[in-house]
């Protein structure tokens, strides 16, 4: 009945469904979130990027809270999964507060309120997604299963990424009027939360032991996942390889409107519509790819091709500019964005049995939470720098919320942005991804030694494997399966 359960291919979809949200919400974000704010409402771009920022500050506080809360919740249903019901909920109401248009208040009016609605989008982020991130593991044990689930897991994340970029793009023809914002959060609030309710119907999850600590210790105990080397490693392609792919479809309205001057007569719709359905068929070609070789081949396949294309499109960022061929070109930068969240999250599946040899506590809920923390403070970091470089190459709130043109200057800036700081965060990505210390192998004999730590196999370890178990956790043989590395940071 398990092994049934755990091949069957609706509950790879079911598990799937609720990242329709995790993917869709951060493309209408990052496409949109600050072009709202500066063209439609008028605030001046170094200002509005600072708000995500804050939100991440917050983020820093709510997310490990909420991976420990996780951890020590008992519910009839699973932890995890009763914190994905009640987030379908939450998510969908705190994704439609951040787009109420505030048109006639002050900018500072403005600017607290958004700032305080970002913060409860990120808190309805949270209590969807660290959970969410942390049920795999308490499904399914098996490596090659998990990057199965994980790849279907993707291709709804990137179906997300379509649905959420070419609707919204539909949506807003006018990107000066605040209502249009408003009529896709509300269309977008309701998917989000039929989304996540699929996952929580039709997903199961193995009870465990509560973990008992005190508050205090929960934050103490969030910052350790980061005392082993994988983690440490995971987080740094996480951060890189997802500020590439935010970069790109944060500044598409810039470059299609700015620097083309190409953002009517549905061309924006169709850059989207090919980027994001571009990453749709790189999943299906990358996850097959990854089952046959290791977790880490999407970027190092896919992010090559894509600094190629990238580069390129300097000799197209000009008005007039034949866009078929900025299409095509698209078409293959797309191909290599879904390398990094192919890999992404393939690996962190992973993650936290690798902390558990190190610390004995099965803590999936803590490393899902830092690891959610990291991915919203790429998506924040990403939107407010986004922010400060378009004012830093003189954009002009004024003239965009007039329907004009900027400066050539300005436009010639956004134009090097939008293509060399996602090829320099591509570079970044590969080198460490290279780098990243575990495979099949180093994961089964992970694995493997927990089974001896709990008594459940009775082989002797080889020197082989104690290198190999020190390699991917960063200690010493002799320090791992303690206790203590879960409850001080030193």
């Amino acid at each position: 009945m398990k092994k049934d359960r755990e091949n069957s291919f609706l509950a790879r979809c079911a598990y799937g469904a609720a990242d329709i949200y995790g993917g869709g919400a951060f493309v209408v974000i990052g496409t949109f979130f600050t072009v709202f704010l500066t063209k439609a409402l008028g605030m001046p771009p170094a200002l509005a990027g600072t708000i995500p920022l804050i939100g991440k500050v917050w983020d820093a506080v709510t997310d490990p809270v909420m991976g420990n809360i996780t951890d020590r919740t008992h519910s009839r249903f699973g932890a995890k999964r009763f914190y994905i019901l009640i987030g379908s909920f939450v998510s969908a109401i705190t994704f439609i507060l951040m787009w109420v248009p505030l048109e006639q208040a002050t900018t500072g009016l403005k600017y607290i309120f958004y700032m305080l609605m970002y913060m409860l989008f990120s808190t309805g982020f949270t209590i969807v997604m660290v959970p969410y991130n942390a049920l795999l593991p308490d499904m399914v044990d098996d490596y090659t299963l998990r990057g199965r689930f994980t790849g279907v897991r993707m291709a709804f994340s990137a179906f997300g990424n379509i649905l959420a970029g070419l609707l919204s793009t539909l949506i807003i023809t006018d990107n000066t009027e605040s209502g249009r914002y408003m009529l896709v959060a509300l269309i977008f609030g309701a998917i989000f939360c039929i989304a996540i309710l699929i996952t929580f119907f039709g997903t199961w999850e193995k009870q465990k032991p509560v973990i008992k600590i005190s508050m205090k210790e929960s934050f103490t105990q969030s910052f350790t996942v980061y005392k082993s080397r994988c983690f440490k490693m995971f987080i740094l392609i996480f951060i890189f390889g997802q500020a590439a792919t935010d970069f790109v479809t944060g500044l598409a309205v810039y470059y299609i409107d700015d620097v083309l001057n190409a953002y009517g007569g549905g061309r924006f719709t169709y850059l989207m519509g090919i980027i994001l359905i571009s990453q749709f068929i790189g999943m299906l070609i990358f996850n097959p790819v990854m089952a046959k070789t290791d977790k880490k081949m999407p970027i190092l396949i896919g992010f090559p091709v894509r600094i190629i294309a990238t580069l390129a499109m300097l000799l197209f960022s000009h008005e007039g500019a034949n866009f078929t061929i900025i299409l095509g070109l698209t078409f293959v930068i797309g191909l290599g964005m879904a390398g990094s969240s192919v890999t992404i999250y393939a690996i962190l599946a992973d993650m936290a049995d690798v902390d558990e040899l190190i610390t004995s506590i099965n803590r999936p809920g803590t490393c899902s939470g830092m690891a959610t923390f990291i991915r919203k403070i790429c998506a924040g970091l990403s939107v407010s720098v986004i922010g400060f470089l378009l004012a830093m190459v003189g954009y002009d709130e004024t003239i965009a919320s007039s329907g004009l043109r900027q400066a050539a200057s300005t436009q010639s800036g956004i134009a090097y942005i939008y293509i060399f700081v996602p090829v320099i965060l591509c570079i970044i990505t590969i080198f460490i991804t290279a780098k990243f210390p575990m495979n099949k192998k180093e994961f089964e004999i992970i694995r493997k030694e927990i089974a001896r730590r709990k008594g459940e196999d009775n082989s002797q370890i080889t020197a082989d494997e104690i290198a190999v178990c020190e390699k991917v956790t960063g200690f010493s043989y002799d320090r791992l399966w303690k206790k203590e590395n879960a409850l001080k940071l030193k």
